[in-house]
């Protein structure tokens, strides 16, 4: 069984003021082509589906429409809400979507949507796991209790393994796994939105402070493939089964170098994947331009370039150009950014980056520099360590004055 893996459209995204719906038309008008070219059976759609959580009226038509075109193709779909989305919203009409083979997880309530599908291998579950905070599981956990202590009860979470209440993203999602008792033996596909430990982010996402968002790629090791969103930039974490596919348009100035694509999924027998890209070609591309005003001003520089093309300028004249944004724009119409790198941003650089060091304290900037080799955050044990290490050198080296 085929199925094509997108994540995060942010339909009714604003870049820069931009409005990005046109865009956004477009490049699911080259989704439906690429599905129908790869005749894929299914097509997986994990998360962010909106920017806000109250979606404009524009929005929520160009995501119907695609749904729509899906299901007329006969491509089964299974959506699942991300950070951005309303899953209450996202959810409205589920039950008789699922009529078309349009899937949608509804809010979670300590059960998790399981669809089972069967082709020639045999069975194939695809599990649809919204975004959970663990506010949102300890939420169920106690209203689970209450039921049960009036006589009721759902069933859903009633042993917490450990007997633990989850207060981090890792216990959280790791107890809504563990309770959906899921049959290893058979081929498993998980759609989820969450932040998988040693993923590499992009300016245009939301970042969780200290990364407490992290939740540890081995928590899906019984599934023969998760399909990840949240993360902006394409990648797989751990095994290529464990992916993020990444935004189908790029949404920030970090995001220049990617390329934009969707993730083909084969399911196979049983412990046999095969994953492949097809990439994706905005109507706009996202662009750095870099010079005087003189060279990006002169025909030669952009002749051969889409002058419609969203564009950051970093212009290196050593004065500022009177009106220059304005002058730039009539080359180039959708100019986002114009920035200088010159002898004086680079001094103020310079010294901005002293004043903050010097606001930092010293567990912050070893944080940053453990962060920075290992590709994630420490655990709340090492942080704690590393504290009382830097409190027991003071009292030595200040003989213990503060």
């Amino acid at each position: 069984m085929k199925f094509l893996h997108i994540s995060d459209l942010h339909l009714g995204k604003r870049v820069s003021e931009f409005s990005m719906l046109e865009d956004q038309k477009y490049i699911l008008n080259r989704i439906l082509k690429i599905a129908e070219s790869e005749k894929s059976d299914g097509v997986i759609i994990a998360g962010d589906i909106y920017d806000r959580q109250v979606p404009s009226a524009e929005a929520v038509q160009v995501f119907d429409k695609f749904l729509t075109s899906l299901a007329g193709m006969g491509k089964k779909v299974f959506v699942v809400s991300g950070n951005h989305d309303s899953a209450e919203r996202l959810s409205f009409g589920a039950q008789l979507m699922s009529g078309r083979e349009v899937y949608v997880s509804p809010v979670y309530d300590g059960t998790v949507s399981k669809i089972r599908l069967t082709d020639e291998f045999g069975e194939l579950f695809v599990y649809l796991l919204p975004f959970v905070k663990p506010a949102a599981v300890r939420h169920v956990l106690e209203q689970d209790k209450n039921a049960r202590e009036s006589g009721g009860g759902v069933e859903a979470l009633e042993d917490v393994p450990g007997g633990k209440i989850p207060e981090t993203y890792q216990e959280a999602v790791q107890l809504v796994l563990a309770c959906m008792e899921v049959d290893e033996s058979k081929r498993n596909l998980l759609a989820a939105h969450q932040f998988v430990t040693g993923a590499g982010r992009c300016d245009s996402e939301e970042v969780s402070v200290g990364g407490l968002d992290n939740v540890d790629a081995a928590v899906f090791d019984g599934f023969d493939y998760v399909a990840l969103g949240h993360i902006h930039s394409p990648q797989w974490i751990g095994r290529e089964t464990l992916r993020y596919s990444g935004t189908p348009l790029k949404y920030s100035f970090s995001e220049v170098e990617q390329e934009k694509s969707v993730a083909i999924v084969e399911m196979k027998e049983k412990g046999r994947v095969e994953v492949s890209k097809v990439p994706l070609k905005g109507l706009r591309d996202m662009r750095k331009i870099r010079g005087t005003y003189l060279e990006v001003m002169s025909k030669s520089s952009y002749q051969e370039e889409n002058r419609e093309d969203y564009v950051q300028i970093t212009l290196t004249d050593e004065e500022d150009i009177p009106d220059g944004f304005a002058r730039l724009r009539t080359v180039y119409p959708n100019l986002m950014q114009v920035l200088y790198d010159n002898s004086r941003t680079r001094e103020s650089r310079a010294v901005e980056a002293v004043r903050a060091l010097e606001e930092k304290s010293q567990l912050a900037l070893f944080e940053e520099f453990y962060e920075l080799q290992n590709n994630r955050p420490m655990s709340g044990a090492q942080r704690e360590f590393v504290r009382e290490v830097i409190e027991n050198l003071k009292e030595h080296t200040d003989g213990g004055n503060p």
